[in-house]
């Protein structure tokens, strides 16, 4: 059976290919009443569409968002909201050589031994591309949790990590690499580059903050906020770890060191850390919930590399076509989505059973 549905009370299933005709999501469970148009999804799809510098793919998508159903004179009506993206810059072709090949590290053979045969042409659903739908039903899930701010930024990017020191908010918009630290993001620009030219890829490491986030989001055991965050997170194509709060850094801490302590305050404790990243038993404690991300090299490069033929003879493949040389750059505003999704799905859980 193959699962392309997310969530238990907010949920969205998307649907498509990287070369088909269209890829699509529906959202179900939104509340009625909530104000929605295009407009309010295409500012997170035009940061994550292709094509916008020579450090992302060039392949060329406009990526405009079409509302199909589930909303009724700029409300949403409670019924599902079908959202559709037209393909319109498939080069097919690229992908003939490759056709009878599997690329090493990519789902080829994976979905190969699953599935008995595979989509060849950019993957299919392994694509980076099926992640624009994640971002057009995230950008309905934030309409769900107004109280919450989401901020993704990338923190490294093969193996060179931005100081923390230098963190500037509003230089996250001013770079290519939605990088906070200008010092890094100008290290960044030679290191991607390089990368580009050889015909290989790189690495990155995305951190995302949701402030806002009250008290209580969450569920013992089963259904935690963190457990299902980190689970949204690893469904996105390219990923290979998620750390909540400190993550394997606490497990360097003592207790005491990892305690976030607190004290009494206006309204509620007030903490003095946030190690958990916001969260304890599941249960968010009111702090920013905090997440890192780690996206590996994208799979599909220029370089040679050892493979093998579906009918097992040895050979050498290299992928053509246009590919991201670092594919966590445009997976921030990805994590943005996923993070949301899981939070507004929380809040309805939240509301459901505890009013």
């Amino acid at each position: 059976m193959s699962w392309n549905t997310f969530g238990r009370s907010l949920r969205f299933t998307t649907w498509g290919e990287s070369h088909g005709h269209a890829i699509g999501a529906v959202v179900d469970g939104c509340p009625p009443g909530v104000d929605l148009s295009e407009a309010d999804i295409q500012p997170f799809l035009d940061a994550r569409k292709p094509g916008q510098n020579k450090f992302t793919t060039q392949r060329k998508e406009p990526d405009e968002v079409r509302i199909l159903s589930g909303v009724f004179e700029g409300k949403t009506t409670g019924t599902p909201i079908s959202l559709l993206i037209e393909n319109t810059d498939q080069r097919s072709k690229d992908y003939s050589e490759i056709a009878n090949t599997y690329r090493p590290g990519h789902a080829d053979y994976a979905y190969d031994a699953k599935y008995g045969f595979r989509d060849y042409r950019g993957g299919g659903r392994s694509s980076a591309r099926e992640t624009a739908m994640r971002v057009a039903a995230g950008a309905v899930a934030r309409l769900v949790i107004p109280e919450v701010s989401i901020l993704a930024y990338v923190a490294e990017i093969g193996g060179d990590a931005m100081d923390p020191a230098n963190f500037d908010r509003e230089e996250i918009a001013r770079n290519p690499f939605w990088c906070p630290d200008a010092d890094a993001a100008k290290r960044w620009e030679k290191l991607v580059d390089e990368a580009r030219k050889a015909g290989s890829s790189l690495g990155a490491v995305v951190e995302c903050v949701a402030s806002g986030v009250p008290a209580g989001w969450g569920a013992p055991v089963y259904a935690k906020l963190d457990a299902d965050l980190a689970a949204g997170m690893m469904s996105i194509n390219a990923v290979k770890g998620v750390e909540i709060g400190d993550g394997f850094g606490a497990a360097r801490l003592t207790g005491e060191e990892n305690a976030d302590p607190m004290r009494p305050g206006n309204d509620g404790p007030r903490f003095e850390a946030n190690h958990a990243g916001g969260i304890a038993g599941g249960i968010s404690t009111g702090q920013p919930v905090t997440c890192r991300v780690a996206f590996k090299p994208t799979s599909s490069i220029f370089t040679p590399v050892e493979s093998i033929t579906c009918d097992g003879e040895a050979t050498e493949v290299r992928t053509k076509g246009r590919h991201d040389p670092c594919v966590g750059i445009r997976g921030t505003p990805v994590v943005e989505a996923m993070m949301a999704l899981v939070l507004a799905d929380h809040k309805l859980l939240h509301r459901g059973q505890c009013g």
